[in-house]
């Protein structure tokens, strides 16, 4: 069974996203989450064997890009960067700080969550992802797709 094409979630998703302002709120809102939420599964304790630690973050990146890679190449080759230079950014943040990464991460998660709601109580449509849950990936990709249209790609 073949899964949508990357333009059918992006034109399902737009339906409860035509709101400038609730565009540009999700433009900022969307990454952060995003980063918020991986960053606080780069906190919780995980399995370790002598050879390995598994990370969640780095489970939770590598199940979505698989989402990606079925969806299109090129936004999976953008979340992928998206996704390592995260990954390099949790690991110097741990390196360099004393404050735990996941108390930065929950303030901005519930923060921006608030930001989306805002967003969607002025475009007056409920969140996508309250119709289906994917479109919880579909918006880290759907601020790609806008990042490269911006771009000229």
């Amino acid at each position: 069974m073949a899964g949508k094409s990357a333009d059918e979630w992006f034109a399902e998703y737009e339906l409860s996203h035509r709101n400038p302002v609730n565009k540009r709120i999700h433009w900022i809102c969307v990454p952060v989450i995003a980063a918020a939420f991986l960053g606080l599964l780069w906190e919780l304790p995980a399995p370790r064997q002598s050879w390995i630690t598994i990370n969640w973050s780095i489970v939770a990146m590598l199940a979505a890009l698989a989402f990606y890679i079925r969806m299109s190449l090129r936004l999976a080759i953008g979340m992928a960067i998206a996704f390592a230079l995260l990954a390099c950014g949790f690991i110097a943040y741990r390196q360099t700080l004393a404050t735990p990464l996941w108390i930065p991460s929950l303030t901005l998660f519930v923060t921006a969550w608030i930001g989306q709601f805002i967003g969607h109580q002025i475009e007056g449509k409920k969140p996508a992802f309250f119709q289906d849950l994917q479109f919880l990936l579909i918006g880290p990709a759907w601020v790609l797709r806008d990042f490269y249209r911006r771009m000229g790609w």
